[in-house]
Order: C-alpha cells, then sequence, then structure tokens
C-alpha cells in the first residue's frame, strides 16, 4: 500500500515538472539553445546522472534477452518522443499539440490490451473520457483546435510522439518487474543517446555560451536536473507499482498544475471553467487509479 501511495505521489510531482517546464524550457529556445542541440544535451545528462546512479548504488547486470527491449525503450521513449515532439510543436499550435496529447492515454490502454494482455474495465474508460473533457475543455479555453492543413505536419508529428510515449510505458513496464528503476534508466538513456546523436550533434555544436546569463544557466540545470532525471526516474519507480494506463492518465493533470501555477504568479485568474475542468481531471486520475478484482 505504501509503495502505491508513493507512487502517485510520484506521478505528481513528474507532472508537476512537466508543468513548471513548459514555460522555462521555452525561456531557453531557441534563442539560447536549439530544439535538436537541447535534446541532446537533455539525453547526454541524462546519462550521465544515471550512469553515476548506476555505479555507486546499483551496479546490477542485465540479461542479454532484455537488450532489445531496452534499445527499443530508448528509441521509443527517449529519441522519437522528444525529437518529434519538439519538432512537431515548432510545426504547430501549442493549443493543437496539447490537445493531440492528450490521446496518449487512449493509446496507452490499447496498446497495454495487445501486449500485456490487460483488461479494459468501465471504469478505465469512464475515466479516460472525463479526463480527456477535462483537459480538452481547460487547453481549449485558451483557443481553438486548427485544421489548418499548414499544421498538418506538425499535428502529425506530436501524434506520433503521443504513441511514441504510449509504447515505451508499456514496454518498460516488464523490466521494472525485474531490475531497480535506476539500472533501466541507465540503459534507456544510453541507447536513446545513440539515437539521438545523428540529429543533434551539429546543433549543439553552434551553443554559444557567451550570451548565457545566471538565469539561463540555471533554467538549463533544471531541465537538465528535473525535467530529465528526475522525472523518468519517478515515472519509472511508479511503473513498478502502478500499471501504464494509470501512469499516463496523469497527463491530464499537467494543463491543472500549469493553470495552478499561472494564478499563484498572477498571470491567471481562477474562474469557473478551470474548477469544473480540474474536478473532471481529478475524477478521470480516481477511476483509472481503481485496482481491477481478479475473478
Amino acid at each position: 500500500m505504501k509503495r502505491i501511495i508513493f507512487a502517485h505521489i510520484a506521478l505528481f510531482i513528474v507532472n508537476l515538472i512537466y508543468a513548471l517546464n513548459y514555460s522555462i524550457a521555452k525561456d531557453v529556445m531557441p534563442e539560447y539553445i536549439s530544439p535538436s542541440a537541447f535534446i541532446l544535451l537533455r539525453v547526454i545528462g541524462g546519462v550521465i546522472l544515471f550512469f553515476i546512479s548506476y555505479k555507486l548504488f546499483i551496479n546490477e547486470k542485465v540479461f542479454k534477452k532484455d537488450i532489445l527491449r531496452l534499445a527499443l525503450c530508448g528509441l521509443f521513449g527517449v529519441a522519437i518522443n522528444q525529437l518529434f515532439f519538439f519538432e512537431g510543436l515548432s510545426l504547430t499550435t501549442p493549443i493543437n499539440a496539447a490537445i493531440i496529447m492528450t490521446t496518449n492515454p487512449i493509446i496507452v490502454i490499447i496498446i497495454s490490451a495487445i501486449i500485456l494482455r490487460e483488461k479494459i474495465s468501465l471504469l478505465k474508460i469512464l475515466g479516460i473520457i472525463f479526463g480527456f473533457i477535462g483537459a480538452s475543455k481547460l487547453i481549449l479555453s485558451s483557443g481553438g483546435f486548427s485544421f489548418d492543413n499548414d499544421f498538418l505536419i506538425g499535428n502529425s508529428f506530436v501524434f506520433i510522439n503521443a504513441t511514441s510515449y504510449a509504447l515505451y510505458l508499456v514496454l518498460v513496464k516488464d523490466l521494472m518487474k525485474r531490475y531497480h528503476p535506476i539500472t533501466v534508466m541507465f540503459y534507456v538513456f544510453t541507447f536513446g543517446l545513440i539515437f539521438v546523436i545523428p540529429f543533434g550533434y551539429e546543433s549543439i555544436q553552434l551553443i554559444d555560451l557567451s550570451i548565457f546569463n545566471y538565469e539561463i544557466y540555471m533554467k538549463v540545470l533544471f531541465v537538465l536536473i528535473c525535467t530529465t532525471f528526475i522525472a523518468y526516474l519517478l515515472n519509472a519507480f511508479a511503473l513498478k507499482a502502478l500499471n501504464p494506463s494509470t501512469v499516463s492518465v496523469y497527463i491530464y493533470l499537467q494543463p491543472v498544475l500549469a493553470s495552478i501555477i499561472a494564478i499563484f504568479l498572477n498571470s491567471d485568474t481562477l474562474d469557473a471553467n478551470k474548477i469544473i475542468s480540474a474536478c473532471f481531471i481529478f475524477i478521470a486520475v480516481f477511476l483509472v487509479s481503481i485496482p481491477i478484482k481478479k475473478s
């Protein structure tokens, strides 16, 4: 029971970090660091931090039979996930990207049913519906979804990102049963680095540190330590105790937390729409978190 409670707390912290990351990373890109360079920098930072943690605290061996799955997790959970999201975001609107990302829990449930033979319960379906309505209502209050053909490629890239991350959550679940989360993350990021290097190698050399100030350095460190290392690690710990569909539904909390942060910073106000949307989302998380009774 304690492990499950910790998992839910971890997921809340992860999505709080992601909610903060939107504005923090935006201040760094593209003026100081290009998206592809920032992704490579993130992955390099992740490899270093997970390597140090792995060598100091874990240092367990991985079976050869799991190497391919770890490589696939690096491909889908790090390389495709991050590259397609940033590229897609640059080719579409933030509203479009946010709405498309709400499909992630739906995709996770479908893939989990196929690969993990996870039962699709009525409560999960209701939870996903409530979450989708709440998140969409909150996001669309800032603007409308655009069906303009100019955004077709960008929308497609963001959807590929959502699908890729969903596949990662399902594939990595089995690894969490056999290894420590730090071990899994070290190998996942190492393989992810191999896949990302060709896309960010040239652009990372163009980073001009002379234009960085203290604030930009701190924001880069936040992305490297919090958004990359801590968020991925806490997500991994959560996956040891919860199923992928429960982990994925927490994505619906991000717009709620982003709104709360904006209200706290006096850049937004609390209204009925935000309260109703938040209620829908919290109900969604609760419904998807209810364990299925085994017959």
